[in-house]
């Protein structure tokens, strides 16, 4: 299966105006933004689980990265509230349910092999540095990729000019960027060369962005 796939043209999705997809396990669904593969697969999707569904146990063979964007995701580990960053490396395993229900924003398939660096983050607790209306808080940074979370205030220019390609999830607000209207849940994916030039709408936006990662991607290894 591919979604998305060529990662030299810019993709943009709209992501709750696509249509819930049935996962092979009952009660989780979800929306496709990219994917390279099937069930094993190098995907970014939006996943909702149903109140009181769970995941079968997992390793994470190719890692996960997720955010969780509504109610309480929840594993062994622990309870992650909404606003949660979480990066679980490859060799990493849980059971990941949600009692109360809960939809969340994941990248699989998508680390360096050799990474190890398991952690979680409230990152909506902690909005960063503040400079001409756009408050920054680095959420992670390896020789593969950068990742941010930004708070940007209303009617204000947001910029991003980095190598590797530029992806960027809406998780509040909304901006304008090369005549599209991008609003809470809207994935836009830029190529390598290309520049972010966007402008927050009357309420800000907040945002969560990665760069530098697109040459890296890759179906997953057999």
């Amino acid at each position: 299966m591919e979604v998305n796939a060529d990662f030299t043209k810019r993709a943009l999705v709209h992501s709750t105006d696509e249509p819930w997809i049935a996962s092979p396990m009952a009660g989780v669904d979800r929306r496709m933004l990219d994917r390279i593969g099937d069930e094993v697969a190098r995907a970014t999707s939006i996943v909702r689980y149903a109140p009181g569904s769970h995941f079968s146990p997992h390793t994470h063979t190719g890692g996960e990265e997720f955010i969780v964007l509504e109610g309480v995701f929840q594993d062994e580990h622990g309870d992650y509230p909404a606003g949660s960053y979480v990066r679980n490396p490859p060799t990493t395993s849980h059971t990941p349910g949600s009692d109360e229900g809960c939809t969340i924003f994941v990248k699989l398939w998508q680390f360096d092999m050799e990474d190890r660096t398991q952690f979680r983050k409230q990152m909506t607790l902690e909005p960063g540095s503040e400079q001409d209306g756009v408050a920054t808080l680095e959420l992670y940074r390896d020789a593969r990729e950068v990742v941010r979370y930004h708070q940007i205030a209303a009617d204000t220019p947001f910029e991003i000019t980095a190598p590797g390609g530029i992806e960027i999830l809406v998780l509040d607000g909304s901006l304008s960027e090369g005549g599209d209207q991008l609003k809470t849940g809207s994935w836009l994916r830029l190529p390598e060369g290309e520049t972010l030039e966007a402008v927050t709408g009357q309420n800000g936006a907040r945002v969560w962005v990665k760069t530098g990662h697109l040459p890296f991607a890759k179906p997953p290894a057999a």
